[in-house]
């Protein structure tokens, strides 16, 4: 039997879901708890029941739809929830494809050894309190006092977030109570690069996922009014931060090339417009598939960090709100795409990833494996996000294939 995805299908539902959350400036915003989001996640559970599928929702709104009865289950899925003006594709294409899938083996009514579970998890983007809410929440790996007292990114708390609807801190916290048993997970991405488009492959299997440590960091200086105080004599907050971006970036492209540094947002105070800027307040993003590397950059930079604050008369401050540990993926289940690629015909590549995903969480508890297809330029995040469909229609056809291999 020839066995595939009904790709029109898929592409109707991704079409349909990318209408949910539309933002003005042309991308999509569909945080997890908005408005957006209530509406995608009654939308996927119409798909859910549709398809014959057994729906639940746990405590943190992870949403599951499961194929087959009792029994350890193949995990599939990813997210739907995007960042703020992001684009179509990014943990949808993962989610609906897996949805696909098992869709497709129901329809054909072929016999499964397991279960298999659609999940969809809540936060992956890390809008609320830090990356992966809700695969850390099924995990059983939550910072209690981070998601407690941690501020997400719209300035309110998650509890103030939460109010108003069926879910509550404790809820969240009590998810992985809920958690099914499972003994491996597969996840279908975008690979956010561009990579696979630049090689003409149209998979990537990931060997290793990252690690990222995300500090919130501030110079702090002395405001002065800008006509009046001496270059030599200013203790600028700003031309602190400069210099570290830019030595900072030297730092890691020369010591740990393949590493990431990221400044990627600033507030200046006073932020007036002829004032020496007294205090910056700004994100530092440190990534590398090395946990050692890891560690070592981090506190590379802090030393730079204290060193340009005491040659510009500043002080230096900096907390952790954030650190996930690099993952090798599972070496079984990485064989088993390569296998399946390989009987489909489809050329693939290994890789590894520099952005996160739930899968990195979900690896702590059983094999998992993710499937990586092109997305243009290497664009994500962002409005201009796209893919060719058939390269979704292979990623989503090893999909489906690794996936009666498991079960089956």
């Amino acid at each position: 039997m020839d066995i595939g995805i009904d790709l029109e299908r898929l592409k109707k539902d991704l079409e349909t879901l990318a209408q949910l959350g539309r933002d003005p400036r042309g991308g999509i915003t569909r945080p997890s708890f908005s408005q957006a989001d209530f509406e995608a996640q009654a939308w996927l559970k119409e798909r859910i029941c549709e398809a014959g599928l057994c729906y639940r929702r746990d405590g943190a709104g992870n949403t599951f739809g499961r194929l087959g009865g009792d029994g350890k289950a193949v995990l599939v899925g990813s997210h739907i929830d995007t960042v703020i003006n992001g684009g179509a594709y990014d943990g949808t294409v993962g989610v609906l494809a897996g949805l696909e899938c098992l869709r497709r083996i129901k329809e054909l009514g072929l016999r499964l050894a397991k279960p298999l579970e659609l999940v969809s998890f809540t936060d992956e983007e890390g809008n609320l309190v830090g990356d992966f809410l809700g695969s850390r929440a099924f995990a059983g790996l939550l910072n209690k006092e981070e998601v407690e007292k941690g501020v997400s990114s719209f300035g309110r708390p998650l509890k103030e977030i939460l109010a108003g609807t069926e879910f509550s801190l404790e809820s969240i916290f009590n998810a992985h109570q809920e958690r099914p048993e499972f003994e491996a997970y597969l996840e279908l991405h975008i690979e956010q690069g561009a990579t696979l488009e630049t090689e003409d492959v149209p998979i990537g299997i990931v060997e290793r996922i990252a690690g990222k440590i995300y500090r919130l960091c501030s110079f702090v200086g002395k405001a002065d009014h800008g006509g009046t105080t001496p270059l030599e004599l200013r203790q600028d907050a700003f031309l602190a931060t400069a210099d570290l971006a830019l030595r900072g970036t030297q730092l890691v492209a020369t010591r740990h090339y393949g590493s990431m540094i990221t400044i990627g947002k600033i507030t200046v105070q006073p932020g007036s417009f002829s004032i020496v800027p007294g205090r910056v307040d700004f994100t530092l993003d440190i990534r590398s598939a090395s946990s050692d590397t890891l560690e070592t950059i981090d506190q590379e930079i802090l030393a730079l960090a204290e060193d340009i604050a005491s040659t510009r008369g500043v002080s230096f401050r900096s907390k952790v709100v954030d650190q996930v540990s690099p993952v090798t993926l599972s070496l079984r289940l990485r064989e088993v795409l390569e296998e399946e690629c390989r009987k489909l015909g489809y050329s693939s590549m290994r890789m590894t990833s520099g952005a996160g995903h739930d899968a990195q969480i979900l690896s702590a508890l059983a094999d998992a494996a993710m499937i990586f297809i092109p997305c243009q330029d290497g664009i994500s995040h962002a409005p201009d996000e796209k893919i060719r469909w058939e390269d979704l229609e292979k990623g989503a056809n090893l999909l489906l294939h690794a996936l009666l291999r498991l079960a089956g």
